[in-house]
């Protein structure tokens, strides 16, 4: 029976990307780790690694289609000694819970190690997006996706289990060997509670015609998914995180000579360290002796973190993205520069890894080289501060 190969969730905000490219074609043969496609998320492109041997059977996406769905399709592999006659495709409308049980889905993008499996003899983690938090139950027609092992989902077809009905003790609630094994089919988890009241509907925006502006008095340009992604969040953050921004007037001089003795010490290396690195620097150590600020807010309490990971806003075309320095008050001048360079030029060209530009303790963005004297940035969830 052919598998399908599905679209990769690269991160934990991705819904949709582009395939931007394909490094197989049909009637090739792959085995688990070769590179088969080249993904384009929200932020990032993405080389994406095939999990299993086989042939590929039919190319369903071709490369350069945009906005395809997380978990839809993109193409079919026939297993070693299958064929495109031994066994057909699903047809539409045939997913049943034995169907589901057969879709894979990639590894992780080239270059990350797979997360170890809990599970003794079971197969790795290899779904992109093991971090994203699980999807509730899926009701009749609602098609919310299900994290799952690759393991246990063969698991469930064997045993016709419907994996929305079981839940995950794996990380993050994802769907794991030993969830299916035990489990008997029409076993259900308890219903996730409808909360207080119904969630309030978005607000209707109005077209710009209905606004009194006429159709043929400007020029639209479409919004792509970067910028789609980061005005959904943005706002969301907006709404629901209280903001209240502090300034304050520091007379730098003496930081700038400083710079110009670093710098000249730091020349025989190549490196040159900016402005903005030193406020790395400076972010770092403070947050250290003020670990409160070092935090942010769960269900559950507040996380004190234990090191100071900066995010810095780096503008790039059609959006903007916060690659991270990590632990960035263990680090010296010389390395925040170093690595502040090498992020902001892979991020310019999308070129950064998941883990990369994801999470971060706080975040720098600095306007100072356009002549601003200060601005109320937002918030950029889970971070506390700005």
């Amino acid at each position: 029976m052919p598998i399908d190969i599905l679209m990769p969730a690269l991160s934990p905000t991705m819904e949709e990307g582009t395939l931007a490219k394909w490094y197989v074609k049909k009637g090739d043969v792959v085995k688990s780790g070769d590179v088969i496609a080249e993904i384009e998320t929200d932020k990032a492109t993405m080389e994406v690694e095939a999990v299993d041997e086989g042939t590929i059977e039919d190319i369903l996406v071709p490369e350069g289609t945009e906005n395809v769905k997380v978990n839809s399709p993109i193409a079919k592999l026939s297993g070693e000694g299958e064929g495109a006659a031994s066994s057909p495709s699903p047809l539409a409308g045939e997913g049943g819970p034995a169907e589901q049980g057969r879709m894979r889905g990639l590894s992780e993008p080239s270059g990350k190690a797979a997360a170890a499996s809990a599970e003794a003899g079971a197969q790795p983690l290899i779904r992109p997006a093991s971090d994203r938090p699980p999807s509730p139950a899926r009701g009749e027609g609602q098609g919310a996706r299900i994290f799952a092992s690759p393991l246990a989902r063969r698991i469930a077809a064997q045993k016709n289990l419907d994996l929305s009905a079981l839940k995950g003790s794996g990380p993050h609630g994802r769907i794991i060997k030993r969830d299916v094994e035990g489990a008997t089919p029409g076993a259900a988890k308890a219903p996730a509670s409808a909360g207080a009241g119904a969630a309030t509907p978005p607000r209707q925006v109005q077209s710009l015609a209905q606004m009194g502006i006429p159709d043929g008095s400007y020029d639209l340009v479409p919004l792509d998914g970067m910028r789609k992604t980061v005005a959904r969040r943005l706002t969301e953050s907006f709404r629901d995180v209280p903001h209240f921004p502090l300034t304050i007037d520091l007379e730098i001089d003496a930081l700038l000579a400083g710079r110009a003795r670093i710098n000249a010490v730091l020349e025989s290396q190549g490196v040159k360290v900016s402005v903005n690195d030193l406020i790395i620097k400076a972010c770092a150590i403070a947050l250290k002796q003020v670990p409160e600020a070092n935090a942010s807010f769960s269900p559950e309490g507040i996380a004190l973190h234990h090191h100071a990971d900066i995010a810095m806003a780096v503008a790039i075309d059609g959006g903007l993205i916060t690659p991270i320095i990590r632990a960035a008050e263990t680090k010296g001048l010389a390395q925040i520069a170093t690595e502040a360079k090498d992020l902001a030029a892979r991020a310019r060209t999308r070129k950064l890894k998941p883990e990369e530009f994801q999470g971060g303790t706080f975040s720098v963005s600095n306007l100072g080289m356009f002549g601003i004297k200060a601005f109320s940035s937002i918030l950029n969830e889970p971070q506390g501060a700005i």
